[in-house]
């Protein structure tokens, strides 16, 4: 009702929605006040896929297909896939070992950067098919998601 929503916004609402809603509606109603509690600087967060070489990655599904074969398909765990963000955001750059442990593994210790070790070899596995992708270690710094782009003959 009319009364309801004029008292909420007394309240301190900042939007409203009515029933039966539209559930994309709603996703961007929710995206618009993130955008403005947080500004741009979270914008690349908002990507959600990726193309790395011949792969596609779906943040969303945690899926990473290999296009030229998409029976070849990897369901990645839910540390796999925000590792696999975290490389996307920085192609060809360096991937700071601590920041990706803060922002995962919610520490930077001996034992998590093992862990950490364990998903770049698995991520390493899913890209096999791919002689463009690597993953390097940069000694002291962190991991580098390399994509080079291929010669045509």
């Amino acid at each position: 009702m009319k009364e309801d929503i004029l008292e909420g916004f007394k309240l301190g609402a900042d939007d409203y929605i009515a029933k039966p809603f539209n559930s994309e509606e709603l996703l961007y109603r929710i995206q618009a006040i993130l955008r403005r509690k947080f500004g741009k600087e979270n914008e690349e967060d908002n990507f959600k896929e990726f193309t790395i070489g011949k792969y596609h990655f779906n943040f969303p599904l945690r899926i990473l297909t290999f296009t030229p074969n998409p029976k070849e398909a990897h369901k990645l765990s839910p540390k796999e896939a925000l590792l696999l963000k975290m490389f996307c955001q920085k192609i060809n750059e360096v991937l700071p070992r601590s920041e990706a442990l803060t922002k995962i593994w919610n520490d930077d210790n001996y034992f998590t950067a093992r862990s950490m070790d364990v998903f770049v070899t698995k991520l390493r596995k899913y890209f096999k098919s791919d002689e463009n992708i690597e993953i390097n270690n940069i000694h002291g710094n962190g991991f580098q998601l390399l994509v080079r782009i291929p010669v045509e003959e």
